[in-house]
């Protein structure tokens, strides 16, 4: 797959008269690597999301078939670096793939003292990584999804040109940054949806982007005018120095970050952030985003936001004319100003829209006719119901809608109290290789039955079987257990 070079080129003056510099929005093979072995592994993270992207479930179906030696332990150590939220287990497995120079040996880019604290806490991932990488044969899946790549990459490119554009020609940039630098976009189609993920190491900027409805642009934009604004921050970092003591009032936001707390020039570069964003948006939007930001903690974005005006009338580029939008900030006004700054107890959060969920299926033949049964047998019109699912076994020769009907079948039996055709229909049941849930309550029921007609050793047998049983309901194997320590016949008595 041949990344998309996205031109980067001035629109504030004639486009020939500044130098085309080159970004990318592509795929990356480590990136997937890594996704698809953490879906392997277990992440379920909004797994039925109907804005996840298919290849997401394609991947984890084809390598669940595959015998991958290296799974035991790839799933113990995705276990054992569980973190609170979705959204930041799955954030430290992308620093990692962007912290690694690639595939096949997945080798840090950094020494170890200069590795990101969330990449150095899955120290050992890098060696299952290459384990992994090789035994689920990665190199001929990646080869063979890059038109799905394509696909959403070609969705997104014309978005994000107009958005780098955008943010060159407001800063009026004669090119992408400096030499040496590089911005990458990387879309990941294997992550819980909706996300975004912004790096930086050294002189890299990486975004990183999960499926979603619309392309997550805002969020790009962002990333980008990061990438541009940073190094002017450092730059002049001695003259925002002496305007450090508005940090004080920063310690008050509950929202804000403590970084920003601790550090006056990244707050100072991320409330210019802020003020330029606004100013590329129109109407009362540009007042909305300045206030809430100021609400946030960032404290000189209302500043910058006043100051953005005087520089759009004039002609020098922000890298020049930063130095007097710095020199302008009045201690005086801002304290004025902050004085009566009211702070949000949490930061706004953009909810990404959700894709709507897929018209439920409309039912037919045998399918329709288990639906009606199972109707009647929560109606408790058991006679009806047993009709039913003996129509279901006439109608189709599906194994799944015959475990059901044999299921239903049977738990009538038991309640009609007929122990030996409910021990035959739940026996049958299983026989139909149903869906775990169903399996393991199979086996606490025959359980219970064999309990009752005292016959322990099978009854253990069949609860063992719910212990040992993948996937098996949560309620099922505390039924179990309770039919281990204890034989039903007794429990009743």
């Amino acid at each position: 797959m041949k990344p998309f070079l996205l031109i980067l080129l001035s629109l504030a003056v004639c486009p020939s008269a500044f130098p085309a510099e080159q970004g990318q929005l592509d795929g990356n093979i480590t990136l997937f690597s890594v996704m698809a072995a953490l879906n392997a592994a277990g992440f379920d993270a909004e797994v039925d999301s109907p804005t996840n992207h298919p290849l997401r479930q394609q991947i984890r179906d084809h390598l669940a078939k595959q015998n991958i030696p290296v799974m035991f332990d790839l799933k113990r150590f995705v276990r054992e670096h569980r973190k609170p939220t979705a959204a930041a287990e799955m954030s430290q497995y992308i620093s990692f793939a962007l912290a690694v120079e690639g595939t096949p040996d997945f080798q840090y880019k950094f020494r170890e003292q200069l590795r990101p604290p969330d990449v150095e806490a899955l120290q050992g991932f890098e060696s299952l990584m290459v384990k992994f990488h090789r035994e689920a044969n990665i190199d001929d899946i990646w080869a063979k999804v890059q038109p799905a790549y394509d696909k959403v990459i070609a969705r997104y490119h014309p978005g994000v040109l107009d958005v780098l554009r955008e943010a060159n020609g407001y800063l009026r940039n004669p090119t992408s940054g400096y030499l040496g630098r590089r911005f990458q976009i990387y879309i990941d189609l294997l992550g819980a949806p909706n996300q975004v993920h912004q790096r930086s190491f050294k002189d890299d900027y990486y975004v990183v982007v999960t499926p979603s409805v619309d392309p997550q642009l805002d969020y790009i934009r962002r990333a980008y005018l990061h990438y541009l604004l940073d190094p002017l921050g450092f730059k002049y970092a001695d003259q925002f120095e002496k305007k450090k003591a508005l940090i004080d009032y920063a310690q008050a936001a509950p929202a804000l970050g403590p970084q920003y707390k601790d550090d006056f020039v990244l707050l100072a570069t991320m409330s210019l952030v802020k003020a330029v964003e606004s100013r590329m948006q129109r109407g009362a939007k540009r007042e909305e985003m300045v206030s809430q930001a100021l609400k946030e903690g960032f404290i000189l974005t209302p500043h910058f936001a006043e100051q953005l005006v005087l520089y759009e009338k004039q002609e020098a580029s922000m890298r020049y004319y930063l130095p007097d939008m710095i020199v302008a900030i009045d201690l005086k006004k801002e304290e004025k100003r902050l004085e009566s700054a009211e702070f949000s107890r949490e930061a706004a959060v953009k909810v990404a829209k959700k894709a709507a969920p897929p018209p439920k299926p409309v039912l037919t033949g045998a399918r329709k006719t288990l639906e009606v049964a199972i109707a009647l047998y929560d109606e408790k019109n058991y006679p009806k119901a047993r009709e039913e699912f003996l129509k279901v076994l006439k109608e189709t020769e599906e194994k799944p809608l015959h475990a059901k009907a044999y299921y239903g079948l049977a738990r009538i039996a038991a309640l009609q109290k007929d122990p030996e055709l409910a021990v035959q229909l739940f026996e049958k049941t299983l026989e139909m290789k149903p869906d775990p849930d169903m399996a393991s309550w199979s086996h606490v029921y025959l359980g219970r039955l064999f309990d009752l007609a005292n016959e322990r050793q099978p009854a253990k047998d069949h609860y063992q079987a719910v212990m040992a049983l993948e996937g098996a309901s949560p309620a099922a194997k505390q039924a179990a257990q309770k039919g281990l320590a204890q034989s039903f016949e007794r429990e009743k008595k």
